[in-house]
């Protein structure tokens, strides 16, 4: 999710200024996205050049509250509307860490499984906690995004289980018999 649609998000809700929506956004993730405040005002920034939220006048305390448009409730309904594509998340880095692993000289690649392996099961057990302390009707967003975060971990452990099966049937080819070994340049050749 982008920082974006979160914004616009908080402020269908009302008017909110920039720590409001940072400290929301929070809650409603329960905390697993963590909003630098500078990020929240470059991406209100954006929203107000793109015309999809307002500035409201200054409070006594000079905080700054933004609304939302017209144009950016337009915005917001076509993100809900529109499925999310895997090819729209970022990559994965640990199935490019496990690929390079594979092919980079010297390295256990079976030692980089397991320990991922432990550091995803800690994880796992943590978001189980979690949400055995979770059971206040309030907290059905944080849930729902805690059970994500948990079945995502639960696939990512069934992964790890593939690629160390898969590992122990990989047999990687020898070298060639008939490879030539690289041989100096001759004399001649170096000169020019």
């Amino acid at each position: 999710m982008s920082i974006k649609f979160g914004l616009l998000a908080l402020l269908e809700r009302g008017t909110m200024y920039g720590y409001q929506l940072r400290v929301a956004f929070e809650e409603s993730t329960g905390g697993t996205w963590p909003l630098n405040i500078g990020q929240v005002y470059t991406t209100l920034s954006r929203l107000e050049r793109d015309g999809q939220v307002r500035p409201l006048p200054e409070s006594e305390a000079g905080q700054r509250p933004y609304e939302i448009t017209d144009a950016g409730r337009a915005e917001l309904t076509l993100w809900f509307a529109t499925p999310i594509s895997r090819a729209d998340r970022p990559r994965d880095e640990l199935a490019i860490k496990l690929a390079l692993a594979l092919t980079t000289p010297g390295v256990d690649v079976r030692s980089v499984v397991q320990t991922q392996r432990t550091a995803t099961m800690r994880t796992l057990q943590e978001y189980t906690r979690l949400k055995a302390r979770s059971d206040a009707p309030a907290d059905l967003p944080w849930r729902l995004v805690l059970d994500a975060m948990l079945f995502q971990a639960e696939a990512e452990v069934r992964w790890l289980d593939h690629c160390e099966a898969s590992l122990v049937r990989h047999r990687p080819e020898p070298p060639s018999a008939t490879a030539q070994p690289e041989t100096a340049p001759s004399e001649q050749e170096a000169r020019r």
